[in-house]
């Protein structure tokens, strides 16, 4: 977006939530707007995740400041807070506190989030491989997610289109593509998959005390009857880049092509579903969640693009669990 239409942008969103007797303007300088008497920052951050908040807040600033973003997520609320900086965002969330003026409201619940693009199943699949250190070529994607070759033309098409990745030449020897930035493709996806709805899902029962421990005694009898499956969300997230204290739930993706499939699946473990059962079963959300999966202190993980996508949408403590794995597996340290 460009820079004018993101000031645009953030004005009319601090408009919105600010009471219609107070005077807003642009400031002398970009980035500057005048409430009332006060001169403030008001920076645009995009889409609102945490890793956009930390860009904002690692930024010297000599006079209070403003975020505005499509929507603010849980995560970044607390961190722009805890750093004394207000935000706004399109969805009319707002926590702004200025010398005379305090403004604390939520936003309205966004029903169906828009797919950025053509963001399909077998694009997200896609991502998830090229994430997963899969090469771009038809062959290797195809290889990888058992996608057909038209799909995955149609798919590497469309990522090279959005400039997430590159060719020198649309044919030939130098046309072969190159990811331009593993940082901005694993953003795009995350964003797609937050919203492409997960298909259907179960809550069951557990007893277990340590939710690994049971897994792993879950996922060895499901080994044994052939069924597919993989651990998603905080708890693959302790296995691989552990953050959080404790986790007590988990989240497993079941290859099962419906809610009852999920049922039997549960039932071959003498589980039963229960409503807010620390075990939720969900059906694979594409084809690399299933066939990317991997196995860590024997229980089956979904492929790391995944668990941190997942993990941005489990609110404050999975934004925070998700950035460290981001940097866990892009092998820097905290």
């Amino acid at each position: 977006m460009p820079v004018r239409d993101q000031a645009t942008r953030a004005i009319n969103a601090l408009r919105n939530v600010l009471p219609r007797q107070v005077s807003i303007r642009s400031g002398r300088k970009p980035g500057e707007v005048q409430i009332n008497e006060l001169t403030v920052n008001l920076a645009w951050i995009g889409d609102g995740w945490l890793p956009d908040a930390r860009r904002l807040i690692d930024i010297d600033r000599a006079r209070p400041t403003i975020a505005a973003a499509r929507r603010v997520s849980p995560g970044a609320a607390k961190a722009l807070s805890s750093a004394g900086i207000g935000f706004v965002d399109d969805t009319g969330a707002a926590e702004i506190v200025l010398p005379g003026l305090i403004v604390s409201r939520a936003g309205q619940a966004q029903q169906s989030p828009d797919r950025p693009g053509r963001w399909t199943r077998s694009v997200l699949a896609i991502a998830e491989a090229l994430l997963c250190d899969v090469q771009p070529t038809v062959a290797a994607i195809r290889e990888a997610t058992n996608l057909s070759s038209g799909s995955c033309t149609n798919g590497l098409r469309f990522l090279t289109r959005e400039r997430l990745l590159s060719a020198k030449a649309k044919r030939g020897r130098g046309s072969g593509r190159q990811m331009t930035d593993p940082d901005r493709l694993l953003n795009a996806y995350a964003r797609a998959a937050a919203a492409v709805p997960l298909g259907d899902s179960l809550q069951v029962g557990v007893a277990w005390r340590d939710p690994i421990v049971g897994l792993r005694g879950i996922g060895d009898t499901w080994n044994d009857e052939g069924i597919e499956w993989a651990a998603t969300g905080p708890l693959a997230a302790a296995l691989i880049a552990p953050h959080l204290s404790s986790v007590s739930t988990a989240h497993v993706y079941v290859d099962a092509a419906s809610t009852a499939g999920l049922a039997a699946a549960a039932d071959v473990v003498g589980l039963r579903p229960i409503q807010g059962g620390r075990l939720r079963l969900t059906t694979f959300p594409t084809a690399t969640a299933r066939r990317c999966a991997t196995v860590v202190e024997d229980v089956r993980l979904a492929p790391w693009p995944r668990i941190y996508a997942d993990l941005r949408t489990a609110g404050v403590r999975g934004e925070e669990a998700a950035e460290h794995l981001r940097e866990v597996m892009s092998g820097r340290t905290t």
